[in-house]
């Protein structure tokens, strides 16, 4: 969760996660924590400032749990060509399409919050 946290805090202050790569997490066991901040012109943020964005940081979590999934459930992208083409073939290039109608499923089953 710390992860998102952080992420948040940047994006809330017009960051990017390019500087994500001046940032180092740790866990030492008792839970995470910044180790290192080098992150240039934005304060390093307190637990209170973390805090505030936790719903925000579990949206992003639970999105990116989606995504993972969306992306196991979608197939490779040689499979997803080959539906494209028999969709093609077939002039089905629309809703009525395999191609179509797989990534509608996969999305219905794997909404985004």
């Amino acid at each position: 969760m710390m992860y998102y946290k952080v992420l948040a805090y940047l994006e809330a202050n017009s960051k990017t996660v390019e500087d994500f790569k001046n940032i180092e997490l740790q866990n030492d066991g008792s839970g995470d924590y910044i180790k290192t901040w080098n992150v240039s012109g934005l304060a390093k943020p307190n637990d209170s400032q973390l805090n505030a964005l936790s719903s925000t940081a579990t949206k992003k979590e639970n999105n990116a749990k989606v995504f993972k999934t969306r992306k196991t459930n979608y197939g490779n992208w040689q499979d997803q060509l080959d539906k494209l083409y028999h969709d093609i073939d077939d002039g089905k290039l629309d809703k009525n399409g395999i191609w179509y109608k797989h990534i509608k499923a996969v999305k219905d089953a794997n909404a985004k919050e």
